[in-house]
């Protein structure tokens, strides 16, 4: 039988500001991302995230990114190799923190935002990401795009690897992620997401923002907490993977 993992960024939230439905979302995904501090999240939500997920069976991964509360992670940073690298360990290692003390364990890393759009193309970047990783937990698996040099370099030096795709952002004939900036990089209409959900997850398969077909094969598919209706859309998604036979699952 077919089978994905469905993934969510959680814990989007800091101090009386919140953004995510961290609840009702952990009762439809497998695998959470939670923030770690730098673009979103604190003590907290960390802690409060991690006990539901536990409670749930949902797995933890840190969603570590660039240090930019203000920007919420998606603004282009340059940052020393030497200083990213250590900063995404420090995330890892908070998040661990909490996630242990709920019965669980940080399952794998992926970044965020603008850092997981550099790192696609920045090998530099890329490899102080891996750095940081390595330092936290050298077993722990990396999400990323398919052939991003994240996930190059991440192999290379032992970590194990995870591809993903995602149903709700629009594609463009190389693979990538149309830029947020664009018109339609954010596809919000439900049935397009649940179609394309179900094609990416059987076929390996997405529609480009061109029209043209791209192979996109990935192992866990991502699910934006932040977009109106994504606890709707979740559901959606997951019922309609389920009804084209494809088991949803965490992918450890």
């Amino acid at each position: 039988m077919t089978s994905i993992d469905l993934n969510a960024d959680l814990g989007e939230g800091f101090g009386r500001w919140s953004l995510t439905d961290d609840e009702q979302l952990l009762s439809v995904v497998t695998s959470a991302n939670v923030a770690c501090g730098f673009h979103a999240g604190d003590a907290p939500t960390m802690r409060r995230v991690c006990d539901l997920a536990a409670e749930r069976g949902v797995r933890i991964g840190a969603q570590v990114s660039y240090r930019d509360l203000a920007g919420f992670g998606r603004r282009a940073m340059d940052v020393p190799p030497d200083e990213l690298a250590a900063e995404v360990a420090y995330q890892i290692g908070a998040l661990e923190v909490f996630a242990r003390a709920a019965g669980a364990r940080v399952a794998y890393v992926k970044p965020h935002g603008a850092l997981y759009n550099r790192v696609v193309h920045d090998a530099e970047q890329a490899e102080a990401v891996a750095a940081g990783v390595l330092l936290a937990d050298s077993t722990l698996p990396v999400l990323g795009l398919p052939d991003s040099r994240f996930l190059v370099v991440a192999a290379a030096v032992g970590l194990p690897v995870v591809t993903e795709a995602f149903a709700d952002r629009a594609y463009t004939e190389a693979g990538r992620l149309m830029p947020r900036r664009l018109k339609g990089a954010v596809i919000t209409d439900a049935g397009a997401v649940v179609e394309r959900s179900v094609d990416l997850a059987r076929s390996g398969v997405v529609r480009s923002h061109s029209g043209r077909d791209i192979a996109v094969r990935a192992r866990s598919l991502c699910l934006h907490g932040d977009t109106p209706g994504a606890v709707d859309l979740a559901r959606r998604v997951r019922v309609g993977l389920e009804e084209a036979g494809v088991h949803v699952e965490a992918f450890v």
